[in-house]
């Protein structure tokens, strides 16, 4: 018997080589070429998702606005952009018992009632699945179940029932018989995905994909799976906390960056209404150190506590550490502190967290972080009921961000009276309440502090 041909194929891109290098060629990553069974030679299994392939002008085509159906999870329906779509896909991951399958059996046992509905498992039994639902006391009436992980079969049932919505879970367990390889493999993963996508193309029915990630946090198998489904939803949060972030990374169908904010109890996740008192820490006194800010997370502006910790070094090579933050950035600010505030650092090691786990990438934290940083260097506590955001160039200058009227409001509602902001971000209109402080170089903003505080 002729020995079965090899190949090479990469976990990060799918690219296949016919020897073994330490990095490929194609995505440049180090490590990620493991060995794999060369397929053979079958017939086309591709056909066209749309029965029109002629040419036509754009302004010919029907611009009509995709019709959104509700999960009856407000927060899962936020980060969506309103609701599922019909033939949209979509794929959720995250650390393993964070969640994903208990917050898909909600919604489809939810949407049971006005829709078809269909849970493929193909990691638990249909006994465990059922305990589960007993466990959050979920309505398993209109729930249909099916335990199988053949990519045949699985379309055969869809097929034959033709559902709304189906959660397959997960994808890295099915496998399709025109490959050899074994489930969970670059090219089965890539396959399996790319038939179910089409399915839904051609029924409109809509699919959610449970996918497993790496130890690093990104989804396995070959990154090209992001491209195939229309929305990339991750789980976000420590497994021992209560809260779970849901953040949309792509979605064809709305806004990216969208959050949800959920909290993990006896009967599932349940949305959080006020998300702000989560990431505020609520001290029952003025604390050095600790500076509010307004972060924009998609459409929902959000109220983070941005906590600073400034201690003499007994090392000589001082540490820099930054959680939810940036680190290089954190570098990059401590140098503009120095040269246009006059506050040296080089002595001192400093400490950033984001209260609640959040994670914040938006310029908009470089003011908060700094006056956090001063005021735990001068071991001054910043003045009550202030919020303060703003982006902080390398020559002191203080930039305007994205939203900065709704910031504001969101803050005065929560109570807020005080604000430091960038000069261009100051409203022409009082906002009632508030009193609005723009600045427009890092010093001011510091002097402010220096007499305020």
């Amino acid at each position: 018997m002729a020995k079965a041909k090899t190949l090479y194929s990469c976990t990060e891109c799918g690219d296949t080589l016919s020897k073994w290098q330490g990095q490929c060629p194609s995505c440049k990553a180090w490590n990620t070429l493991v060995e794999t069974i060369a397929e053979a030679a079958a017939p086309s299994r591709y056909s066209a998702l749309s029965v029109v392939s002629e040419v036509v002008s754009l302004a010919e085509v029907e611009a009509v606005e995709d019709e959104r159906v509700a999960t009856g999870i407000s927060e899962l329906d936020r980060v969506l952009g309103g609701g599922v779509v019909k033939g949209g896909v979509v794929l959720i991951g995250g650390d393993p018992g964070i969640g994903k399958s208990t917050l898909l059996l909600q919604a489809l046992s939810g949407m049971s009632a006005a829709h078809k509905t269909l849970y493929v498992s193909g990691e638990e039994s249909a006994r465990q699945i059922a305990l589960r639902a007993s466990r959050l006391q979920l309505d398993a009436d209109g729930l249909q179940l099916l335990a199988e992980i053949q990519l045949e079969k699985i379309l055969a049932t869809l097929n034959q029932h033709k559902p709304f919505i189906a959660v397959i879970d997960s994808i890295q367990t099915v496998y399709s018989e025109a490959l050899q390889s074994a489930p969970g493999s670059v090219a089965q993963v890539r396959e399996c995905a790319a038939q179910l996508t089409r399915y839904a193309k051609q029924t409109g029915t809509v699919i959610f994909l449970v996918g497993h990630v790496t130890k690093e946090g990104a989804l396995a198998g070959p990154r090209v799976l992001e491209h195939i489904v229309d929305t990339v939803l991750y789980f976000e949060g420590d497994t021992s906390s209560a809260f779970r972030l849901v953040r949309a990374f792509k979605n064809r169908f709305g806004a990216v960056n969208e959050l949800g904010v959920f909290a993990m109890t006896d009967k599932g996740l349940k949305g959080v209404s006020n998300p702000s008192a989560i990431f505020l820490s609520g001290h029952s006194a003025d604390v050095p150190g600790s500076c509010v800010m307004v972060t924009q997370e998609g459409t929902r502006p959000l109220l983070v506590e941005i906590q600073a910790l400034v201690e003499s070094s007994p090392s000589p090579n001082p540490r820099r550490l930054s959680v939810g933050l940036e680190q290089n950035r954190l570098a990059m600010l401590l140098a503009v502190l120095h040269r246009h505030a006059g506050l040296a650092c080089y002595d001192q090691d400093v400490f950033i967290n984001a209260v609640g786990g959040v994670r914040i990438n938006e310029p908009a934290a470089d003011l908060p972080l700094l006056l956090a940083i001063v005021s735990s260097f001068k071991n001054k506590a910043m003045p009550d009921k202030l919020v303060v955001f703003g982006e902080v160039g390398l020559a002191g200058e203080i930039r305007p961000v994205q939203r900065g009227q709704e910031r504001l409001k969101e803050a005065a509602k929560l109570g807020f009276s005080r604000a430091i902001v960038p000069a261009a971000n100051k409203p022409r209109q009082a906002i009632p309440g508030m009193e609005i402080i723009g600045v427009e170089r890092l010093q001011d903003a510091v002097a402010y502090l220096r007499e305020h505080g």
